[in-house]
């Protein structure tokens, strides 16, 4: 178990479908006990600059909303350097498979984005199995 609580970063390239997805999707498991101690921080970010500023892709909001997320706001950013961080693909949480990527949905449709969900949310429990095995929830 970690010893005090850690910090999650999810990136993608432009910051406005998986990792503003995984992001929502995370927060939404840690708010509720028994993890709300266990993380001290959950953002996403973009490896670069095309959405600075801009909210989620629509489809990104509405898959998380017809899912019962509904609070979930957030400005793409860019990356920023610095820290110390251990980065790891998300994908390495696929459970009992191997790792998988999880696709860009951005030119696709919107199955693109409830398989995505469904990854995120799988990798999400996953990880946080993995990081706090002691924990019941």
């Amino acid at each position: 178990m970690a010893s005090e609580p850690i910090s999650i970063l999810f990136a993608c390239l432009g910051n406005i479908c998986r990792s503003t997805m995984a992001e929502g999707i995370f927060r939404s498991i840690i708010s509720k006990p028994p993890y709300q101690s266990l993380i001290s921080e959950v953002d996403s970010c973009g490896t670069g600059a095309y959405h600075t500023g801009s909210s989620p892709d629509s489809r990104t909001m509405s898959t998380l909303e017809h899912n019962g997320i509904v609070d979930y706001e957030h400005a793409a950013r860019k990356q920023r350097v610095g820290g110390k961080a251990k980065v790891m693909l998300f994908g390495v949480y696929a459970g009992e498979k191997k790792a998988e990527e999880i696709e860009d949905p951005y030119y696709g449709g919107r199955d693109g984005f409830e398989i995505a969900f469904e990854q995120n949310m799988r990798f999400s429990k996953n990880f946080l199995k993995d990081v706090f095995p002691d924990v019941k929830d």
